[in-house]
């Protein structure tokens, strides 16, 4: 999340001398205003420094008072005078000043923000030397901190604005991280926003021309003016329907990518295709969320009667929140019953006047996931349930669905909606909608100890019991599974193996089990990371540290991330996907927001009588036999009649109305038919994984990215790792 206050000075950890810096460690932030400090914003703080441990006031005549507001005193330094301050006491401060946040440990040195002169000096020099942008997103990997966000642009003629501004990190695993290498991560969003401003006009123009569905399906994709040989080219590349009896998947979509050709964004989606129409009520739900972003990205939003956030931050970070949403939004932070858990779930439930939006995704609502990283998404819409018709059994999508939004506690919110009046939404109002048409399963995860009959209903246990009951065609027997992540727990032989037993599930239409096959593991390396668009900024994204991804038994997992067929090899994956397949052919595939970690996925217990949880999640399961029983049906929409859908998507029902009972097959895009798998009852469904299959083993050479290494071979922009940046920005 991002702050507009001016920055006035900074905290830099020294050494015990008081004088000399402390190296790899980055400042903590001052803005104009009260600054809460405690032991997540220190390096190797320990439990007798409160979590809001101290407050430091700033104004803008650059005077700073500090109170304890912690249960330990803290010790200031001046010069060759020190005094102690107890809880609840006060005291001014100058630049220079030392505090140690605990008597003789932790020491910081207060230093002010350098003049606007030197600013624009430093911001002139850097961008000169880069000419494309750099951004680098942190998730996953320990409980919440803040790293700091930096922008770097580009001097004008015109007066410049300073501003610091401050990022949260995502996190999703299931013990924490030290601060010193929390603070090893360097946010630079604003400055690829600001050294790609002038693609933004054309990209603007894009994105409206985007919103139409006469040309694409019925959610926003991008498109392209091509010759026919082109276009040819670009069908073929993202599979749309290039070949009789194969069909592009409708529902999931990758995500632009800025600065990739344009065939490797054509059918892929943005933020404004995605929130459009007259969208009544918005259920966002997330854990980054940078609001001044959301608003200009997505000007729909600041007309949206009734916006509701759901979110996971608290502290400082709650309050910048707060600060900068519109006074009518809503905040609703679900309850994280378990230390190190994350409120990580990252969809929207649009409410129109016709029916909801349902959007299942990967990104944070920040700049840089939607436009810099490789991102999934699947969105589908649902009408309001035919009251006529009487009462219908709900759908399994349905119950999932109902039960997951109970499980966030929220008592919902009044709004108003066209047509039918005033309404309670809450979990219970999402029974409205009919559901039976849906594409997907859904697998979530809840904080908490699940047992008895709540044990198969999150995590892998929920994900193990759907592939039970499927079918699958023989050839899945002991195939590979894909596991595709963007950050890694600290894991074991013997969870790996559980959650195995829940990959591998199901079985063949002749009833044998499909059993174990290969693991494969696809993660970076670190030539990958430091070749990417971004260079070593895409590390950030990627934040699990050297104790978790180099342990011995992981070795015989590590598979190239390689995605030239989407022109994504080098947009880092913040994309979270699991599959099961054979060449080309998939049995099942998940999109989720759940990485490689016991936090995400739970562990059994006490016999495998419990499963402990510790984070929200939510992906979504593509089965054959769903996409199946509804390829036929005609795709409803929330924003636009069924009389402008696109013709492959109208009148998918023949024969008097009646269904055709035909075999649904899941496919890559790489996948080409053979005369012996073409059949009058054979429908191929494409989707778009943006990852070559079968993936590439690890070179011995090649060595897995852990982001709390040192790399010293230069990346594209002669960067090294961690990064020294100068953390300066300046808007106009």
């Amino acid at each position: 999340m991002l702050t507009s206050k001016a920055q006035l000075g900074r905290l830099q950890a020294v050494e015990d001398d008081g004088s000399t810096l402390k190296s790899g460690v980055l400042p903590i932030a001052l803005f104009e205003g009260p600054n809460s400090i405690g032991r997540d914003d220190l390096v190797s703080a320990n439990k007798q420094v409160s979590r809001k441990h101290v407050v430091l006031k700033t104004s803008s005549d650059c005077t700073f008072e500090l109170s304890v507001i912690g249960q330990n005193p803290v010790v200031i330094k001046s010069g060759s005078g020190k005094r102690k301050l107890l809880p609840n006491a006060r005291a001014l401060i100058s630049a220079g000043d030392i505090i140690e946040f605990l008597p003789g440990k932790m020491p910081y040195k207060l230093t002010l923000e350098p003049t606007e002169d030197e600013l624009v000096h430093h911001s002139s020099r850097d961008v000169q030397s880069r000419r494309s942008s750099q951004a680098a997103h942190c998730e996953e990997s320990g409980a919440r901190s803040l790293s700091l966000l930096l922008q770097e642009c580009k001097p004008s003629e015109t007066k410049k604005k300073r501003e610091l501004e401050t990022i949260i990190i995502d996190s999703d695993e299931d013990e924490q991280v030290s601060k010193k290498q929390k603070q090893q991560l360097i946010e630079d969003e604003a400055f690829a926003q600001a050294v790609q401003a002038e693609e933004d006009g054309a990209a603007r123009a894009s994105i409206r021309g985007n919103v139409s569905l006469l040309n694409e399906q019925h959610i926003g994709t991008s498109s392209s003016s091509k010759s026919p040989r082109a276009a040819n080219k670009l069908d073929e590349a993202f599979g749309v329907d290039y070949e009789a009896g194969c069909r592009s998947s409708s529902t999931f979509r990758l995500m632009q990518v800025k600065g990739l050709p344009q065939w490797a964004n054509k059918g892929c989606v943005n933020i404004r295709g995605v929130i459009q129409g007259d969208v009544q009520v918005a259920l966002l739900s997330n854990y980054m969320v940078d609001i001044d972003w959301l608003l200009e990205a997505c000007p729909r939003l600041k007309t949206v009667p009734s916006v509701v956030i759901f979110h996971g931050e608290s502290g400082g970070s709650l309050e910048l929140l707060q600060a900068r949403k519109p006074n009518s939004w809503l905040l609703h932070k679900p309850p994280l019953r378990l230390s190190y858990g994350t409120h990580h779930t990252k969809a929207m439930f649009l409410l129109y006047p016709t029916g909801i939006r349902i959007v299942v995704h990967t990104a944070n609502l920040i700049y840089i996931d939607w436009n810099n990283k490789s991102q999934g998404l699947w969105t589908q819409d649902f009408p309001y349930k035919n009251v006529a018709a009487g009462e219908s059994k709900p759908s399994p999508f349905e119950n999932d669905l109902v039960e997951y939004l109970q499980a966030l506690e929220w008592t919902g919110c009044i709004a108003i909606i066209s047509g039918i009046g005033e309404v309670h939404v809450d979990a219970a109002f999402f029974r409205k909608f009919d559901y039976s048409s849906a594409m997907v399963r859904l697998v979530a995860s809840v904080p908490g100890y699940h047992l008895g009959r709540n044990l198969t209903k999150w995590g892998h246990l929920k994900l193990r019991t759907i592939l039970q009951e499927q079918h699958f065609e023989e050839h899945f027997k002991g195939s590979p599974c894909v596991y595709q992540f963007s950050s890694l727990g600290s894991l074991d032989e013997k969870w790996m193996g559980e959650f195995g037993s829940s990959i591998q599930a199901g079985s063949t239409f002749g009833n044998e089990q499909l059993g174990p096959g290969p693991v494969q593991i696809v993660w970076p390396t670190v030539e990958d990371i430091r070749n990417s668009l971004e260079g070593y900024a895409a590390g950030g994204a990627v934040p699990s540290p050297l104790k978790n991804v180099e342990r011995a038994f992981l070795s015989k997992y590590w598979y190239r991330w390689q995605a030239d067929h989407t022109g994504r090899s080098r947009a880092i994956p913040h994309i979270k996907t699991f599959l099961r397949y054979n060449d080309q052919r998939l049995a099942w595939f998940l999109l989720t927001s759940s990485n490689l970690s016991k936090a995400a996925w739970g562990v059994l217990q006490k016999n495998g009588s419990q499963l402990m949880i510790r984070s929200y999640e939510l992906g979504v399961l593509f089965l054959p036999s769903l996409v199946g029983n509804n390829s036929n049906v005609t795709p409803f929409s929330c924003t636009y009649s069924s009389s402008i859908l696109p013709r492959e998507l109208q009148n998918r029902e023949d024969d008097g109305g009646k269904r055709q009972l035909r075999h649904t097959k899941l496919v890559t895009l790489s996948w080409k038919s053979s005369n012996h798998e073409k059949s009058d009852m054979d429908i191929f469904v494409r989707l778009p994984i943006p990852y070559a299959l079968p993936p590439v083993k690890y070179d011995p050479k090649d060595i897995p990215w852990s982001w709390d290494r040192q790399y010293r071979e230069p990346d594209m922009f002669g960067e090294v790792w961690p990064r020294q940046v100068r953390r300066y920005t300046m808007q106009s």
